[in-house]
């Protein structure tokens, strides 16, 4: 039996007690997944996000892991209950308005110590102050330098809009008025190359395109090693006792934990492996995460119909950003109806083959999102469920 016939086989005995929908994570491919992270990252420490994982029993095991430290969270609400939960060190990745949590966090020396805020704009740090009421621990402050790569005088930007900060000047004048600014410490720089770390470059059908990607990716990261390194000598030359540079994620891991000036790596949706890396040649990863719908309808020859499924991904709308019908493998959906809220169609050969019950394996387009959608994991080792561990929806916490 291939790989994934027999993964599906595993899958269905694993769960033959529970009734779909449901998720799965494989811990088998789980930590197999996580040990590619350590060896691509050359010995620099891993910083887990979030927002790829969303269920705290998985960021355990990840961080219990040797290779791992520390957590990219994506809300500043989300921060602060990872670090009540015993996460001593999280990186708060995006700019936040939260004027309660602030205060929170500015109250409670605990929190104070654990949890790093992301900067990119002064107007941030008034509002902070704004938010401190009685508060007055220190707060511990990352700056983001933007890693879009500028064309042609910066009429061409390839590149998230990310940080206002393009130039080491610029944020060395930013450190700077943190520096000077009671109540506040610069103790971190982070970079994400989103667009070196979260485009593939091998489109299936697309050759030209991919070409075209890889040439664009290797430009800009010989761009970015050179300004990165530049904006780190800024930023220290202001603040020498900096304790992080982070940079990378899951798509350039290997590329980012090259460059001497960068000291941890951000990655977290290599753990589960979504369809979204199937396009990439910097490497290759065992799908660990999935997600079963069951089959409730026969409508015909060559069709079935599962309950529900519809859950696109962020990011530009398109076909890509489905999730795909993985096992059994060779089901598509019909063009005309897509996935559904209620009911989605499946198209192909072994829906004769499906009886009404079956279960229909899928991969959502992206990592953590899937977790948005269900309240628990089922952890499967070998042929079995060994535990049902809540995602952060099944705890409560829809932090977005």
């Amino acid at each position: 039996m291939t790989a994934r016939p027999a993964d599906r086989a595993r899958y269905d005995r694993a769960t033959a007690h529970l009734d779909a929908p449901l998720a799965i994570v494989d811990l088998e491919a789980f930590d197999a997944n996580a040990d590619d992270l350590v060896r691509r990252a050359r010995g620099k420490p891993i910083r887990v996000a979030s927002k790829s994982v969303r269920c705290r029993a998985l960021l355990e095991r990840v961080l219990a892991r040797d290779g791992f430290a520390g957590v990219m969270s994506f809300t500043l609400a989300e921060s602060l209950w990872l670090a009540r939960s015993g996460v001593e060190d999280v990186l708060l990745a995006y700019p936040s308005a939260d004027r309660a949590s602030f205060a929170e966090l500015t109250a409670d020396p605990k929190l104070a110590a654990a949890v790093t805020v992301l900067v990119d704009d002064p107007a941030q740090l008034r509002l902070i102050d704004e938010a401190r009421g009685n508060g007055r621990e220190e707060v511990r402050v990352c700056l983001e330098l933007d890693t879009s790569l500028r064309l042609l005088g910066g009429r061409v930007r390839v590149g998230a809009r990310r940080s206002p900060l393009h130039s080491p000047a610029q944020l060395a004048d930013l450190a700077r008025l943190v520096d000077r600014r009671p109540g506040f410490r610069v103790v971190g720089l982070m970079a994400y190359e989103g667009h070196i770390a979260g485009v593939g470059d091998a489109v299936a059908g697309r050759p030209l395109r991919s070409r075209a990607v890889r040439l664009m990716q290797a430009a800009a990261r010989r761009e970015l090693a050179g300004r990165r390194a530049e904006a780190v000598r800024a930023v220290r030359a202001v603040v020498p006792d900096l304790e992080f540079v982070n940079g990378g994620g899951t798509g350039s891991v290997q590329h980012t934990a090259a460059e001497a000036a960068v000291t941890e790596i951000a990655a977290g949706s290599g753990l589960y492996v979504p369809r979204l890396f199937d396009d990439y040649t910097s490497f290759s990863g065992r799908p660990a995460a999935l997600f079963a719908q069951p089959v409730v309808r026969r409508p015909g020859m060559g069709v079935v119909t599962v309950l529900g499924g519809g859950y696109p991904a962020s990011g530009a709308p398109g076909a890509d950003r489905l999730p795909e019908p993985y096992l059994p493998q060779g089901l598509r959906y019909d063009p005309r109806e897509g996935a559904g809220e209620v009911q989605t169609p499946l198209l192909g050969f072994p829906a004769d083959d499906l009886l009404v019950g079956d279960k229909v394996w899928f991969r959502h387009a992206k990592a953590g999102e899937l977790c948005e959608r269900f309240d628990a994991l089922h952890l499967v080792e070998g042929d079995r469920v060994t535990a049902t561990v809540p995602t952060y929806r099944g705890e409560g916490r829809t932090f977005l």
